[in-house]
């Protein structure tokens, strides 16, 4: 088995569930309801990544970002409200892309089954997705989550791990939503797939100072030439308009490289530096590109959970569903 099917759950299999509410999700939970879900977003996402195959990380990391806060609920696909600033405009999801796929793949499953999947579901399932596509790993996902009628800025910016968070912020962050420093490196792994526009890491290039953001050894955790590189990409920290490889030679393929990289002080953010620097992270692990397969874990992020199917409708603002068979209310963006 090649090493990067060795990397599997990532952030995927992952932030779907709490190991108390893996038992509640269920695999063929549309079985009779909606029996080719799982195909028709298959086929949709194949056509997707086939015609932009630099969105697998995108919609990777829309999915970590919305198990992150509140669970795997679909609250980012959440429209503001004049009451209400929803995750989605939150700063830190700013520069998240693949709604439109969200609602791509969404308006055909409601052509085929209405009312019958949820939007938290539609996440998860493109996200295995993505990474299936982006020449990694397959395994079947449990489904049954519901969606969130919750959506808040405050708590994305709060919540979600910051790019230039050393380990022990980093620790804490995760060790909140009950996920320990083993998590933290392997999920650090996602950073295999994407970009990431300059604000993000270019603080590590140049001090802000004198004429032209003069630089010196801003980052001494960087490597020089790496550095010499991103310089020609990001001309300033306020560089908006370009982006950058985060797993350079490979950041449109699901692999290990993104650890090669870290090792040889070549990561992108100070986050990922930070793994290598502290002893906490690099002493269990790098390492992890070698030993994936002695996780038998799940990592453990809450999910809401339905007893039965949906009606998930379109909607720009929030808007309150009934479960079929349920009390439960739920919203869906798209």
């Amino acid at each position: 088995m090649a090493v990067r099917y060795l990397l599997l759950p990532l952030a995927l299999l992952a932030l779907a569930a709490t190991s108390a509410a893996v038992a509640q999700l269920e695999i063929g939970f549309y079985r009779k309801t909606c029996p080719d879900a799982e195909k028709i977003v298959r086929g949709e996402m194949a056509k997707i990544i086939a015609a932009a195959p630099s969105l697998a990380g995108p919609l990777l990391r829309l999915h970590f970002h919305d198990c992150f806060v509140r669970g795997c609920d679909a609250s980012v696909l959440l429209e503001s409200t004049d009451g209400n600033m929803a995750e989605k405009d939150a700063k830190p999801n700013k520069s998240l892309r693949g709604f439109g796929s969200v609602e791509r793949v969404k308006a055909k499953l409601e052509a085929a089954c209405p009312g019958i999947v949820s939007c938290a579901d539609v996440l998860t399932l493109m996200s295995r997705d993505a990474v299936v596509l982006a020449k990694g790993p397959s395994w079947p996902v449990a489904l049954g989550r519901r969606d969130g009628r919750v959506s808040r800025a405050t708590e994305a910016s709060k919540e979600l791990p910051p790019a230039s968070g050393d380990v022990p912020l980093l620790a804490k962050i995760f060790a909140s939503k009950g996920l320990d420093l083993k998590d933290l490196v392997v999920l650090s792994g996602a950073h295999t797939l994407g970009t990431a526009h300059c604000p993000s890491f270019a603080d590590r290039l140049y001090n802000g100072t004198g004429e032209n953001d003069a630089y010196g050894l801003v980052d001494p955790s960087l490597d020089s030439e790496y550095a010499d590189k991103l310089r020609l990409k990001c001309k300033s920290v306020d560089d908006r308009t370009m982006l950058s490889e985060m797993d350079p030679g490979s950041f449109k393929t699901f692999d290990t490289s993104y650890y090669r990289h870290v090792a040889k002080r070549r990561g992108l953010f100070r986050s990922d530096a930070a793994l290598l620097f502290d002893n906490t992270t690099r002493d269990q692990g790098f390492g992890y590109q070698s030993k994936f397969q002695d996780f038998p874990w799940l990592p453990r992020i809450s999910v809401p959970l339905g007893k039965s199917s949906y009606r998930a409708k379109n909607t720009i603002f929030f808007e309150i569903f009934e479960f079929k068979h349920s009390i439960y209310s739920q919203v869906c963006r798209v």
